[in-house]
């Protein structure tokens, strides 16, 4: 039976763990130069509505040093939803591709598309969740701390995301002290929150005092305030947000060992400063490396290939 990477709920905390693991022996690998080709004649679709740097550039290098071919397809070629309904074009896809990873708005469409097709799909961002790049994230503190058990994350800014809810989810499988230092009107999706808390793994603390929410954190961490499709909302935004701004000042209430995470891209001056992004805190580079090693682990996993 297929398996899909459509929420970091999707994978089980034993299957989390197996995916770091699988990251680390495959980045090891990598370095040497000696990169698993395990799906050589397969191939993959990527479908994005959505423009992409990292997400785009680590996917395609990712799966093409598996052995796989990919094909990139736009909205303009397919039009889904529109020109042609998301259950057929899932079943046409399924017919062409072994491993199908889209990018898109509504988190609906990614349901819906992955019911219908006959091969593993995975999420490379909604607007509700962006489960690969939280999954590299804690592969990078792993790295970074040398464990990911009760790790206390610090998120802050904004909270309604796509990041934060990510963050939510995967404190429902690994023991974290997650902080979301955040406005009231920009607090997780309440069902997500919900559903965290219900699992009883983690320490999940919303607060509106920035102070509060990086008091003696290993982590720190941020993103943009306003998202893609909402950059004419950044006014209000920044007027609320400015005191969850990542500066010197406010790093200086984490451990003194603190790392600094942001998704990329980065509004420097806004809600990160230049002095934190570029300091020996900061291991935002690291995240966006990190994300080619993790997708290539996911899809090792879906595919069942251990190493």
């Amino acid at each position: 039976m297929k398996q899909d990477f459509l929420a970091i709920p999707d994978f089980t905390s034993r299957e989390i763990k197996e995916v770091l693991t699988i990251a680390k022996v495959v980045k090891h690998m990598h370095r040497w130069g000696d990169d698993p080709k395990p799906f050589a004649g397969k191939h993959a679709a990527l479908m994005f509505r959505k423009p992409s740097l990292r997400t785009r550039a680590s996917f395609e290098t990712g799966i093409r040093q598996l052995g796989m071919d990919t094909l990139f397809l736009s909205d303009k070629e397919i039009g889904m939803g529109k020109r042609e309904s998301v259950g057929d074009v899932a079943k046409v896809m399924s017919r062409y591709f072994d491993l199908i990873v889209i990018r898109t708005f509504e988190h609906s469409e990614i349901i819906e598309f992955a019911k219908y097709a006959d091969v593993p799909v995975i999420n490379a961002l909604t607007n509700l969740f962006h489960p690969c790049q939280i999954m590299g994230d804690i592969f990078t503190i792993m790295e970074a701390k040398d464990r990911i058990d009760n790790i206390s994350v610090a998120y802050l800014g904004d909270g309604g995301n796509n990041i934060a809810n990510s963050w939510v989810n995967l404190a429902s499988r690994l023991s974290l002290d997650l902080r979301i230092g955040t406005t009231e009107d920009r607090q997780p999706n309440p069902e997500i929150l919900a559903n965290a808390n219900k699992s009883g793994l983690s320490k999940i603390k919303i607060t509106s005092d920035p102070i509060e929410a990086v008091d003696n954190v290993d982590v720190i961490y941020t993103d943009v305030w306003a998202s893609m499709g909402e950059k004419e909302k950044i006014a209000e935004r920044e007027e609320k947000l400015k005191p969850f701004q990542v500066n010197n000042e406010l790093l200086s209430n984490a451990k003194n060992d603190a790392i600094f995470m942001h998704c990329l891209p980065a509004e420097r001056g806004r809600e990160v400063t230049d002095e934190v992004m570029d300091s020996p805190h900061s291991v935002v580079f690291d995240q966006a490396e990190n994300r080619l090693h993790i997708q290539k682990a996911i899809i090792l996993q879906l595919f069942g290939e251990k190493f």
